[in-house]
C-alpha cells in the first residue's frame, strides 16, 4: 500500500448522532475531530463528505409519505448542515482553514462546489468538507464519497463505519462467527452483494481505480495507522484479492 498524500474521509451522519440516532452527540463529534486532527497533522490533505442520517431518513418520508425526490432533497441539505457542524468543531481546535463546498447552492453559508476551487483548497492545507452529496436525487453519500475522491486526485477513501470493524461475510450483530475480511477485490464486493457500501459506488471506484479503506471509526487512531500503512479493518483496490482477516 502506497502512503496516501491526500484522502477523502467518508463519515455517516450517524457518526455525528446521539444514542437515538438523530441529532448531535458532543463526544463523538469531539472524537471525530481529534481524529481528522491527527491525520492532518501527518502533513496528509483531506477531504470529509459527510452523510445526513441523523436529520433526514428514508424511513422518515416513508412515513410521511414523501416521494424519494423530496425526501432526498431534505438529506441532501441535512448534509450542509453536518458539514457546517463539522466544520465549526475542528475550527474550534485548530487554526487550520477549513472549507465547506456544496453541490446543493447555499451561497449565503457555503461554497458552491467547483473541482477547481477544491484542488485549490486542498493544495493549501485546506480541510475541505463536501456538502449537499452530487446535488441530485436518487444517490446516497457513498457514491459522491468516491466521485469527490476521484475528481480530487485523492490517493485513497477512508470509509469510517460505527462499531463496525470493516467487511464481513454475513452480519456480524446477528452472526457471532462472522469472518472479517482483510481485503477484498472490487468484483467479490459486487459478486457477494454486500451491503456495507452502495455497489454504484463500488463499481465507479472500480472503474477509476480507487482504493477503499472500510474500518471502525470508534477505534482511536485507526486513520492515523491506515495513513501509515496499515491494513485496519478491510482494504479494496485493483491490487487486492479476498483475504479473511487471520488467514
Amino acid at each position: 500500500m502506497i502512503l496516501p498524500k491526500r484522502v477523502l474521509i467518508k463519515l455517516s451522519g450517524g457518526a455525528l448522532a446521539d444514542k437515538s440516532g438523530f441529532g448531535f452527540n458532543p463526544n463523538r463529534i469531539s472524537h471525530i475531530v481529534k481524529e481528522v486532527l491527527k491525520v492532518a497533522e501527518m502533513g496528509v490533505e483531506i477531504g470529509i463528505v459527510v452523510g445526513g442520517g441523523n436529520i433526514m431518513r428514508g424511513s422518515i418520508g416513508a412515513h410521511w409519505g414523501l416521494e424519494r425526490a423530496e425526501a432526498d432533497g431534505i438529506g441532501m441539505l441535512g448534509t450542509v448542515v453536518n458539514a457546517l457542524m463539522l466544520r465549526a468543531a475542528i475550527k474550534s481546535q485548530t487554526d487550520r482553514d477549513v472549507r465547506v463546498l456544496s453541490a446543493v447552492r447555499v451561497d449565503e453559508v457555503v461554497e458552491p462546489f467547483l473541482r477547481a476551487r477544491a484542488m485549490k483548497h486542498l493544495k493549501k492545507g485546506h480541510i475541505v468538507i463536501f456538502g449537499g452529496g452530487i446535488g441530485q436525487p436518487y444517490v446516497t453519500t457513498d457514491y459522491p464519497s468516491i466521485q469527490r475522491a476521484i475528481e480530487t486526485n485523492c490517493d485513497l477513501v477512508l470509509v469510517a463505519k460505527e462499531g463496525v470493524d470493516g467487511v464481513y461475510d454475513s452480519d456480524p450483530k446477528s452472526n457471532p462467527n462472522a469472518k472479517l475480511f482483510k481485503t477484498l477485490a472490487y468484483d467479490d464486493f459486487l459478486a457477494k452483494d454486500l451491503k456495507v457500501m452502495d455497489q454504484t459506488a463500488i463499481l465507479l471506484a472500480r472503474d477509476h481505480k480507487m482504493p477503499i479503506h472500510i474500518f471502525n471509526f470508534l477505534e482511536e487512531g485507526a486513520m492515523e495507522r491506515i495513513c501509515q500503512g496499515e491494513t485496519i479493518g478491510t482494504y479494496i483496490s485493483p491490487a487486492t484479492k479476498l483475504a479473511l482477516n487471520g488467514v
